[in-house]
């Protein structure tokens, strides 16, 4: 066999390992415990806007999906060991997890809140309804000086290697008492048990937690975004770009899921499940 036969058949051997590499099931990781975004049933099945706008990416990119539950603090080394192709998980697009995997476009965007028990003294706390720590204006300045004085000698529960939690130990409000746990239900549940005094998360997350147990959670301070809280939560997906079937397939699922979200953005999709979940338009 001549080289240029060789070479021939090593090209269309290396197609068809990339070709039966794609054609199987795209497997999403989650965390199914992180509601509205994605949740477990009461039958254990996963629910939520993610598990459910996944499920139309999928159908749009004609790809048969499975999704995968996947340990919050363990999310992007899971991805990193190929235990799944890609992560919906409520998960901010920022440059400190830019460095270890990439992402697709922003498909939804939920402002971080505090909550504390009805009765709480930080009830009172009177800042702007929205601040973007983006932004560097004396309105922004004073809320951050508010929330500073109103958490000094609290103890804040948050959810362990969040956007939240990195908030916190950014100095942005002084030197914070913060206590982190695994997963978002653990905060819920010592902020109602009264060993939190309060806690820090995506808005959505205290409401639905409030609606869902009937305990009188609610949310105070301003809506935050921007700074640590990152540009929305897009699609998690490894670093192509390695000249192999690996890597190749990396760089197509970013394209590829990048189309979905447009197509699913332009038709309306990502508005009507955010409708449906967030009881508010949070599409990007």
């Amino acid at each position: 066999m001549n080289i240029f036969k060789k070479t021939i058949l090593s090209v269309l051997a290396s197609l068809l390992l990339i070709g039966n590499v794609y054609a199987d099931k795209i497997k999403i990781g989650t965390e199914g415990a992180y509601p509205p975004w994605n949740n477990t049933d009461a039958s254990g099945a996963l629910v939520g806007f993610e598990i459910e706008l996944g499920k139309e990416l999928c159908k749009i990119m004609k790809h048969e999906c499975t999704f995968v539950p996947q340990d919050w603090d363990g999310m992007i080394p899971a991805l990193l060991m190929r235990k799944f192709d890609v992560i919906m998980a409520g998960m901010s697009i920022t440059p400190e997890r830019q460095e270890a995997i990439t992402f697709s476009q922003g498909y939804a965007t939920e402002p971080a809140t505090l909550a504390v028990m009805k009765g709480s003294s930080l009830e009172s706390m009177d800042t702007p309804e929205t601040i973007n720590l983006n932004q560097n204006g004396s309105d922004v300045k004073k809320a951050l000086k508010t929330i500073t004085t109103a958490l000094a000698g609290k103890t804040v529960c948050v959810q362990t290697t969040t956007i939240h939690e990195k908030f916190l130990k950014s100095g942005d409000v002084g030197s914070v008492n913060v206590r982190a746990y695994k997963t978002q239900d653990e905060v819920n549940l010592d902020l109602t048990s009264g060993r939190c005094d309060v806690a820090l998360a995506a808005k959505a997350s205290f409401i639905e937690f409030a609606e869902a147990s009937g305990k009188a959670v609610i949310t105070v301070g301003p809506n935050l975004g921007g700074g640590a809280f990152g540009d929305g939560v897009g699609v998690g997906i490894r670093q192509g770009g390695d000249n192999n079937s690996y890597g190749i397939r990396d760089a197509k699922l970013l394209k590829d899921f990048n189309k979905a979200i447009e197509t699913a953005r332009k038709k309306g999709i990502i508005s009507k499940l955010a409708i449906k979940w967030f009881k508010d338009d949070v599409s990007m």
